[in-house]
Formats: C-alpha cells, sequence, structure tokens
C-alpha cells in the first residue's frame, strides 16, 4: 500500500542545503518531507574537501558566503555538535609575482565583506610558515576562514531536522516530480507519494533533471574532484592552504592527518566516481612542492565524488522562472560545503517571506536559455535522483 504524506514543503536532496534548509523551516513551524536517494550528507556534501571558506569567491557570493558563516559560529546551537569546525585560517598561496598582484586586487575589491584579508611577503611568509615549500612566495590569509569535518557536519543538520518534526526519508529514489495544478507531486515507486506546496530542488549534481521537468534546461556537468588523506604526523601545519588560480589544497587536522584535494577523478557510472593514479600522483608532486614535510607520508585513502559544474561556475540559486513553488539551489561547484548553511536559510527565506535578504539575483536560473515550458499537469516519468 502506498503511504501518502501531505507536507507544505517537499525538499529532494539530503545534503547540507536541503538538510539546512529543512532544519530553518522546521524552526519556522513548516511542515517539512527531505526525501534523500541515499544517505545525507552521502554525496558531496559529505565527501568534499571540508574548506570553510570565504576568501576567492566571486564578489557577488560573499554576502552569501557571509551569511553563512554567521551560521557556522552556531553550529553546536544549531545541530548540536561542532563536527570539528574551527577558525584555523585560510592561506591562499601566491607561486609568482602575478599571484601576488592578482591576490592584492583581489583584497582591495573583496573590502567591506569582513575578511579582514592580510598579504604576507615573502620574508614575513617564511618566518609565519616555515613548513612551507620554496615554491610559496608570498600570500593571503584570511584569519577567520577555517574547516570543518564534512562527513560530520551535513548528516547532523539532517538529524537535528529530523527531531524538531521533518520526515527525513532516506534511501528514497525519486521516480516522479510534477504539479498537478494545486500542489507539487513526488513518487518513489510504489512506496511512497509527497504532495506539498514548496518544492526545493536541492539534488546537487542531479538537480538539473528536475528542473527540466519544469521546462529549465541547463548546461550543468558533472565533475570529480581527486582527494586523499595522510596517515596520522606530528601537527606542524595550523591553516587551511589553497593555492592562487587553482590547484591542490590541503588542511591538517587535530589528529594529524593531512587532507590534500586536487585535480579530476572520474565517474565509475552515474553514482560513483574514483580517484584517477595518474592525477593523483600529479596532485602529490604539487603536495611536496608547497609542503616538503610530506615527502614520505603515506597516503592510506583516496577518494572522489560528483559535483555539478555551471558554465560560469557560479550556482543557481532562487526561484523557478516557470513555475511558482519551485525553488533551485545547486550547481556549487566545488564551493557548497561553506555556503550551504546559509543556502538554507535563504531557502527558508524564500519560502516563508517570497525573498532574501541576502542578494542572490546573480544566481537566477533566468541567466541559461531554457526550452520551452513543460507541461507540468501530468506526472513525468523521467526524473529519477
Amino acid at each position: 500500500m502506498m503511504e501518502r504524506i501531505t507536507a507544505d514543503v517537499a525538499i529532494v536532496g539530503g545534503g547540507i542545503m536541503g538538510a539546512s534548509a529543512a532544519l530553518f523551516l522546521r524552526r519556522m513551524g513548516f511542515s517539512v518531507v527531505l526525501l534523500e536517494r541515499d544517505l545525507c550528507g552521502s554525496r558531496s556534501s559529505g565527501v568534499n574537501y571540508g574548506g570553510v571558506r570565504r576568501q576567492g569567491r566571486p564578489l557577488n557570493q560573499l554576502p552569501l558566503s557571509q551569511r553563512a558563516q554567521d551560521l557556522w559560529a552556531r553550529l553546536p546551537e544549531l545541530i548540536g555538535i561542532d563536527g570539528e569546525y574551527v577558525q584555523s585560517g585560510h592561506l591562499k598561496i601566491a607561486r609568482s609575482e602575478a599571484d601576488m598582484a592578482s591576490l592584492e586586487s583581489y583584497r582591495e575589491r573583496s573590502q567591506g565583506f569582513g575578511m579582514d584579508l592580510q598579504m604576507l611577503s615573502t620574508r614575513a611568509l617564511r618566518e609565519r610558515c616555515p613548513w612551507l615549500g620554496r615554491a610559496a612566495v608570498g600570500a593571503s590569509l584570511c584569519p577567520g576562514d577555517g574547516q570543518a569535518n564534512p562527513r560530520l557536519v551535513s548528516p547532523a543538520f539532517a538529524l537535528a531536522a529530523r527531531n524538531l518534526g521533518a520526515h527525513i526519508r532516506e534511501q528514497t529514489r525519486v521516480d516522479e516530480v510534477a504539479h498537478d495544478g494545486e500542489l507539487f507531486v513526488l513518487r518513489s515507486g510504489e512506496a511512497l507519494e509527497v504532495r506539498a506546496k514548496h518544492l526545493l530542488n536541492c539534488a546537487g549534481a542531479w538537480a538539473d533533471r528536475i528542473a527540466a521537468q519544469f521546462g529549465e534546461t541547463v548546461p550543468m556537468e558533472a565533475g570529480h574532484p581527486e582527494m586523499a588523506v595522510t596517515e596520522p604526523l606530528p601537527v606542524f601545519m595550523n591553516l587551511s592552504l589553497g593555492v592562487e588560480g587553482g590547484g591542490v589544497y590541503a588542511r591538517q587536522v587535530a589528529r594529524g592527518n593531512c587532507v590534500i584535494g586536487g585535480g579530476r577523478g572520474y565517474a565509475l557510472d552515474d553514482q560513483r566516481a574514483r580517484a584517477q593514479r595518474s592525477g593523483m600522483a600529479g596532485l602529490m608532486q604539487q603536495t611536496v612542492e608547497l609542503l616538503p614535510a610530506l615527502k614520505n607520508a603515506h597516503i592510506i585513502r583516496t577518494w572522489s565524488g560528483t559535483e555539478g559544474y555551471l558554465p560560469d561556475r557560479l550556482p543557481v540559486l532562487g526561484p523557478s522562472a516557470t513555475t511558482p513553488g519551485l525553488i533551485h539551489a545547486f550547481g556549487f561547484a566545488g564551493g557548497g560545503f561553506q555556503l550551504g548553511p546559509g543556502v538554507g536559510a535563504v531557502l527558508a527565506d524564500l519560502v516563508c517571506e517570497g525573498h532574501s535578504a541576502t542578494p542572490i539575483e546573480a544566481f537566477s536560473i533566468q541567466r541559461f536559455p531554457s526550452s520551452p515550458r513543460a507541461t507540468t499537469t501530468v506526472l513525468a516519468s523521467s526524473a529519477v535522483v
């Protein structure tokens, strides 16, 4: 017998954005059903690098990033754990004078967003970070940025939402999604039907399939970042690192393991991805150039995941252009973990008020040409997320 649930809001996707939206909506008194194909936080929200970084983001993301930053400071209140979140500082490394000029330009353009960026010359960098290799010739430090454990934080948002009464349905694949003229209708096989006034599309790298059901096609592609972690080592690094222009990024956790990211893995199929041996070799070479202490360290695990990338590397966040009540949040191109709680809060704003004080106009789905509006009064059969 099919179970039928009616709620104010249905959410597809149990990553940090969908789960935090569920939490904030429950705190506002809305009834919520969240459907997650696997386990909450098991996809990109749970397997990313763990950087909680504002520095280096496009300027139009910084208001959203700052809103998220304020929520990260409240993690124990919101989700009951600190998620190993620490404001360790984020160091963006320059490997050339051109990199230094780029970092200085960003510092000037980003003033007013509360990051307090500090430029470090070669000498200042050597004094502060003697463990860095000679490839680093300078840096920009954002003292308030930091890091956290995504394997803890993302599922904890879902658990906190459940504890407040949200229906969290894991291992529940969405096979059909549509609008019947009054409510959104979602079905999972013959087991579950959900009806809701609002639908939040937080399905990550698969969210374009839901958007397409409502006549909104977007040119999103899947990407597979590579990650690795070392054995526990004596603690030598107290900052999260990135490199101007892209490349390796790294951090060391309290127990001594170094988490390293960069490069691209490959898809095994639509659901799974893996790091490449060749890419990992290049990543380790770059890592040792910046962190000589890792030259003889053992890598104990490598992994990858699947993320959605749009051509302009900006997300889609905001109301549907075709269907009232549908709100999108996807395509965060490897930078969504820090933004996650802020995105959840904005989604709750949009449901509750119809708008958000946090500027999101740059992320409208209308910036992409869309196909003609699809008929949404009959259940579609091709949406599988």
